[in-house]
C-alpha cells in the first residue's frame, strides 16, 4: 500500500479527534462503532482540498464485497461535510476497517448506480434516509474501490 504522507491536522471537533485516535492506538480494536451505540465505524484518511494536509474522518461502515461506501450526510446539514470536497479534489484514500487498512480510489455517484447504493446505505443504516429529509441538497455518495 502506499501511504499517503503529510502533515496530519486533526479534526477541529473534539470527539472525532478523541474517536480516531483511540481507534488507531487499538488497531481498530476500539471506539470502532459510533458514539453512543453499536453500529460500525470505519476511519478513513484522506488529503485536504485546500491545505493538502492529512485529515482522518470516522463514517459509518457501508460495505459490500469489498468496496465501501462514503456517505456525505453530515446529519442532514444543509452543507456537505468538508471531506466532501477533499475526495473531489484527492481520491486517493485509506480506509481502516478494524485491523485492516488498504488503499482506495473515491469515486462520486450519480444515476442508477447512485440509486443503487443510495438504497443499500439505507438498508444498512436507515437514518440515512431521515437525514435526507431535513435537507434539499442531494447527499452525495463515494463509492472506495481497491487501489490495487
Amino acid at each position: 500500500m502506499h501511504e499517503l504522507e503529510g502533515e496530519y491536522v486533526p479534526s477541529t471537533a473534539g470527539w472525532v479527534r478523541d474517536q480516531v485516535e483511540a481507534f488507531e492506538a487499538s488497531g481498530g480494536a476500539e471506539a470502532n462503532t459510533l458514539r453512543g451505540g453499536g453500529d460500525p465505524i470505519v476511519v478513513i484518511t484522506n488529503r485536504g482540498a485546500k491545505t493538502g494536509k492529512i485529515r482522518k474522518t470516522p463514517l459509518m461502515r457501508v460495505e459490500k464485497d469489498g468496496v465501501y461506501l462514503a456517505v456525505g450526510s453530515r446529519g442532514g446539514a444543509q452543507k456537505n461535510p468538508v471531506w466532501v470536497y477533499n475526495f473531489r479534489a484527492n481520491p486517493r484514500v485509506e480506509l481502516q476497517d478494524g485491523p485492516v487498512r488498504k488503499a482506495y480510489v473515491a469515486r462520486e455517484l450519480s444515476g442508477d448506480e447512485r440509486a443503487e447504493w443510495w438504497e443499500y446505505a439505507v438498508a444498512t443504516w436507515s437514518t440515512y434516509g431521515e437525514y435526507q429529509k431535513r435537507t434539499d441538497r442531494q447527499i452525495p455518495l463515494f463509492l472506495l474501490e481497491p487501489e490495487d
